[in-house]
């Protein structure tokens, strides 16, 4: 009898003791870096995506205006062009150029794809309604060419959206499509420094916001007394969507979150579906953020959870998850003292992938001025452990994710970029 009491017994003392040993954060592994793809001639890598057609192709982008493709299981001696935009001068400046590739859900089958680049206006041909920023930042949708699936049908870009940009820096950002299907963008708010337009708490610019579009779907909106069609849809929750638009000057209803200053390098997490972003700073702090639909993450009224400048009374703004500073003597005034200190962060990915269990769920990203790669692991709406994982010597321009849920790092080098796997060094 006593042993039946004892077996009954075991599954609930078990399931008390997962819950304490749960709640016990785990240690942070240390990370290495894996050289990939040697023989690979990219220069100034920014971004790498695998297409979603088990092709097991990947596609590097430079950002001088080049996409390349080459095989995911080679050494990258394989490589070839697969776009070229390099005559549109796309990187004129600073922080501008080809940020990203993203593949259509539905790729596979349609052969569609999205690149975000920025341009100079004297460059367009058609006429654009705004003739006071000299620079724009672009989306557009390609196919894929018909006789040549490592090929861009250069002939077939349609452009979504262009959005005026007054300086050469804080353009984001990346195109990335979300669980919802929907085509994600975070937008620095336009440049130079302090955001001298206050575009980031402006809800009728796209500038210092995530925005989010429906590339299936197009759009009639009223513009002052015209009725306007645009070339993607407005999601029907977008939390500006029934906010009118006055002809033009009231809220975007592109419009996902508010308050950034320059996204840099963001992520879903496949498991939960959660949005991690690093938020390059200014002077003082760097930060990571989780973005939520209608969320306003303070810049320019708050640097991090530091007050910048005054702002509106009663306004709330969301804490970012982590924050470090650039100078050690600001440690004491973060609840995060023990973290190295930086000045550019890179946003990165909460690890998913199989090879390395160690890494299960901890979110991995990077400093680019000083190379350190930072962990931290996230529970119940807070931060449980975290610190530096690795520390090299190369600037880590980004991250990516395979489809396997494995994590690679874009790094600048003298000539070509570097392109490392992750693991753990145990």
């Amino acid at each position: 009898m006593a042993k039946g009491i004892i077996r009954r017994a075991a599954p609930a003392l078990l399931l008390v003791l997962t819950s304490i040993c749960s709640l016990v954060a785990q240690p942070l592994p240390k990370v290495q870096f894996h050289q990939v793809y040697p023989k690979l001639k990219a220069n100034y890598p920014v971004w790498m995506s695998e297409a979603p057609d088990g092709s097991r192709r990947m596609f590097i982008v430079e950002q001088g205006g080049r996409i390349l493709v080459f095989g995911k299981d080679g050494d990258g001696s394989d490589s070839g062009e697969f776009l070229n935009i390099v005559s549109r001068n796309p990187h004129a400046a600073y922080e501008e150029g080809l940020h990203s590739i993203a593949f259509h859900p539905g790729f596979k089958t349609n052969g569609l794809f999205y690149i975000y680049y920025n341009q100079e206006k004297t460059t367009i041909t058609e006429p654009y309604q705004d003739t006071f920023f000299p620079r724009m930042s672009v989306i557009s949708e390609w196919k894929v060419s018909a006789t040549d699936s490592n090929k861009a049908d250069m002939s077939s870009e349609r452009v979504l959206l262009r959005v005026p940009q007054p300086f050469a820096n804080h353009k984001g950002g990346e195109l990335v499509f979300g669980p919802d299907g929907y085509l994600y963008l975070g937008l620095g708010d336009g440049g130079l420094a302090t955001d001298p337009f206050n575009n980031a708490q402006n809800s009728a610019t796209l500038l210092g916001k995530f925005i989010r579009i429906d590339v299936n779907t197009r759009e009639k909106i009223q513009r002052g007394t015209n009725v306007v069609t645009l070339p993607y849809g407005i999601p029907p929750d977008n939390p500006y969507v029934n906010e009118p638009d006055m002809g033009g000057l009231g809220a975007r209803h592109e419009v996902y979150a508010l308050g950034m200053r320059n996204p840099w390098r963001y992520s879903f997490d496949r498991k939960t579906g959660d949005l991690w972003a690093g938020d390059v700073g200014q002077d003082l702090w760097e930060e990571v953020d989780l973005i939520v639909k209608g969320g306003n993450y303070g810049w320019n009224v708050r640097e991090a959870a530091h007050p910048f400048k005054p702002g509106p009374p009663g306004a709330q703004y969301i804490d970012p998850v982590i924050e470090y500073p650039h100078q050690a003597a600001l440690l004491k005034e973060s609840k995060f003292d023990k973290h190295s200190v930086g000045a550019c962060v890179i946003g990165g990915y909460v690890y998913r992938g199989a090879k390395y269990p160690a890494l299960q769920g901890v979110y991995l990203y990077a400093d680019f001025s000083l190379g350190l790669v930072f962990g931290l692991r996230y529970q119940d709406g807070k931060v449980t452990e975290y610190g530096t994982v690795l520390e090299q010597p190369k600037n880590i321009s980004s991250f990516s994710e395979d489809l396997d849920g494995e994590l690679y790092a874009l790094a600048f080098g003298d000539g070509p970029g570097f392109v490392y796997s992750i693991g753990t060094a145990d």
